[in-house]
């Protein structure tokens, strides 16, 4: 009788398993089917059900919308979920641990690979930055991991990998950790602690996404993947909609000679401008992807437009006044300057290959 009520819970317990699986295996499925019919339901919607002519400013516009929208949302719901359920091996203490001891230069690399591993949004800055700094991480090697988070964005990986192909994806993940490590190492340099406000360094904030020690099932990691899923699809949806509302626009409506004229291959400034105009803004590399693809149609050349999304999505102006709290004016304006350097470098080197 012992032996029975012992193998109970286990039997239970693998049926569980077994169930969780197959309902896994049948929501990627789903996901899949989703995806596959997505650009033949918005041609026979807008196409053959609404009228419209394929080669019309209306019609492309609106088919444009529809299955950008449609695909990002898609490709975001699988990306945060896969990632979220892998980053709940990683805690912010294992993280900083990796760090711990290293001697800087090998420790921004290591950091800027980190800030790729586990991206946090704009609105984790800060106690990303408290957590780091107080369990004793360089500065310099913290803020390499402070510039890599939000500039290598997974979301941003896969999209230009669907748009552009393997190239383009790998140029933008191997310049976003140049640029990483190289801001932080130099940040480093010149003595960047005077300049943090005091308190930074007796803080005792953690902010770990899993506590030190925490045993998750995959029930839980699943769940964690879909409370996100859901949490930052609340977020993003104003600035998605947006931007592919900008994107079929100017699919649909403003002359290629436009974009041409002001940051085009004619024009030596085209990265410094993009950059310019990237930085007050505040958006997610899902919603500027779109916005990137049609300016890369309408003839703006690929590091001009690289440059643009990599100022929106790592020196935003919200990002920048909750780093006010943390860095002062010096600091912060020293921070800025060498990041966006790095990025309009980076966008003549594209400009200069592709």
């Amino acid at each position: 009788m012992t032996s029975i009520n012992a193998d109970r819970p286990t039997s239970a317990g693998r049926r569980g398993r077994l169930r969780h699986a197959a309902l896994l295996a049948v929501a990627g499925l789903g996901w899949l089917a989703l995806y596959l019919v997505n650009e033949p339901f918005w041609n026979l919607i807008v196409y053959r059900l609404a009228g419209q002519d394929q080669a019309s400013r209306l019609g492309s516009g609106l088919h444009f919308f529809g299955y950008d929208t449609v695909k990002i949302v898609l490709l975001l719901v699988g990306i945060i979920f896969v990632v979220t359920v892998a980053r709940s091996f990683l805690s912010l203490e294992r993280a900083r641990a990796l760090l711990g001891g290293r001697r800087e230069g090998m420790a921004n690399v290591a950091a800027a690979g980190l800030g790729v591993a586990t991206p946090f949004c704009s609105c984790s800055a800060v106690p990303a930055f408290i957590g780091f700094v107080a369990a004793g991480v360089p500065l310099g090697v913290t803020l390499s991991f402070l510039i890599a988070s939000p500039l290598i964005n997974e979301v941003a990986v896969v999209l230009l990998y669907g748009m552009f192909g393997l190239k383009i994806a790998a140029l933008y993940v191997g310049s976003g950790l140049v640029i990483a490590t190289v801001a932080g190492y130099v940040l480093g340099r010149i003595c960047p602690q005077r300049w943090v406000e005091s308190f930074v360094f007796t803080s005792t904030l953690h902010g770990a996404p899993v506590a030190a020690g925490q045993r998750l099932s995959w029930a839980d990691r699943t769940a964690i993947g879909r409370e996100e899923v859901v949490k930052i699809l609340r977020k993003v949806w104003p600035y998605l909609l947006v931007g592919i509302g900008l994107g079929a626009f100017i699919h649909g409506w403003v002359p290629a000679d436009f974009f041409v004229a002001v940051a085009g291959a004619d024009n030596p400034f085209a990265p410094l401008v993009a950059v310019a105009i990237g930085v007050p803004l505040y958006s997610n590399a899902a919603g500027i992807l779109p916005l990137v693809e049609v300016l890369h149609a309408k003839g703006v050349a690929m590091g001009t437009v690289l440059a643009f999304m990599m100022s929106v999505v790592a020196l935003s102006l919200p990002e920048l006044i909750l780093l006010r709290r943390v860095l002062r004016p010096p600091l912060l304006a020293t921070f800025v300057g060498v990041v966006a350097t790095g990025i309009i470098a980076t966008g003549y080197l594209f400009n200069a290959i592709l």
